[in-house]
């Protein structure tokens, strides 16, 4: 297998060599590249948290509305999680990826159903061009069930990525209850729709690009999830679609950035939106990012919540299972296909 893997995996290819060009499965037909010129600074909401669980929560709710409303993304501060938490979390994802390539390769697979996987670009088994990322991808709700599919390389893996994971979570059902009531939902009315719950999370790894302006690390795509909550390090790579122009999410320290997902798209029966977004890459630095995805479980039923039906705004889309969805998301082509077109109420009449 390693002799096989050793060409996927970007993290092996760039150190076995010195690259000047980028490999040929790597570059985008000239109308899919990315215009890195033509790119706005225009920052997303930053939203402080502080006050969510106090005598202004309902000023902190309509600026999260008002944040999913028109721009699908805003990032959060004084969030609860500790710095520690999070600088464990970072350094483990970098330490991971410093790995030897047979201990990393420990893990590497192409299907898409395993829980836990190392893998490359995005879905090597439908795409036509590949992106340039490597990732490790994971299932970490409920913590317990999933932990002993984890690697035990580095040694202190499995403890600070349970005890980031946990704290992942906390937020993001913080930010769902805000999100529900932002509607004009019962706070606990998402949650409540999500079956017994899901967590994955990714450790994506960009290293740097010998000709980032031919390629992407991820092409623009929306996320499968309910909301993504993403940890990113210092260096730039996120940008959002925002009026049809492409605005780089500028890192800033000790934030979140959170995003509406395909699934709370349809629970808000098309209210909030999910957002078009990419990662472009640099030929200076490594970046490293990780994005908690919470989901429904498998067996949970989503669509649009009925309190947000009506004669005006009839139900846009039908009613189907968690696990229909991500089945249907890991068969299309990323960058080229809308998931959420198959599963709208027009399509099944």
């Amino acid at each position: 297998m390693a002799s096989i893997t050793k060409s996927l995996m970007i993290t092996d290819l760039v150190s076995s060599e010195k690259m000047e060009q980028l490999p040929s499965q790597y570059i985008r037909p000239l109308s899919q590249r990315p215009n890195l010129q033509d790119v706005s600074h225009d920052s997303i909401p930053l939203i402080d948290l502080h006050d969510l669980h106090g005598p202004n929560r309902s000023h902190v709710v309509h600026e999260i509305g008002r944040a999913c409303s028109e721009y699908g993304f805003f990032q959060v501060k004084n969030h609860g999680v500790p710095d520690s938490t999070i600088a464990n979390m970072m350094q483990i994802a970098r330490d991971f990826f410093s790995l030897p390539e047979e201990e990393r390769l420990k893990t590497y697979s192409d299907d898409p159903s395993k829980t836990t996987r190392l893998s490359t670009s995005f879905n090597i088994r439908t795409e036509k061009v590949a992106s340039w990322r490597d990732y490790l991808r994971i299932h970490c709700y409920p913590v317990q069930d999933h932990i002993n599919d984890w690697p035990t390389k580095p040694e202190s893996f499995r403890d600070h990525v349970a005890e980031y994971c946990r704290s992942a979570r906390g937020l993001s059902l913080q930010l769902i209850e805000a999100i529900s009531e932002s509607l004009g939902l019962e706070g606990d009315y998402i949650s409540k729709q999500l079956g017994k719950h899901a967590q994955h999370m990714a450790l994506n790894y960009y290293p740097p690009c010998p000709q980032p302006d031919l390629t992407y690390g991820l092409p623009g795509h929306k996320d499968l999830s309910l909301i993504t909550v993403l940890l990113q390090d210092e260096v730039p790579g996120l940008q959002v679609l925002k009026n049809g122009k492409w605005v780089a999410v500028d890192p800033v320290p000790n934030t979140f950035i959170v995003n509406i997902a395909d699934q709370m798209q349809v629970l808000s029966n098309d209210k909030y939106k999910s957002v078009l977004h990419r990662v472009v890459v640099n030929s200076q630095k490594e970046r490293v990012s990780v994005p908690t995805f919470y989901c429904p479980s498998p067996d949970a039923v989503i669509g649009p919540a009925p309190a947000l039906v009506t004669d005006e705004e009839p139900a846009v889309y039908r009613q189907f299972t968690y696990a229909e969805y991500y089945k249907k998301f890991w068969n299309i082509e990323l960058a080229n296909e809308d998931c959420l077109d198959a599963f709208k109420a027009s399509a099944s009449s």
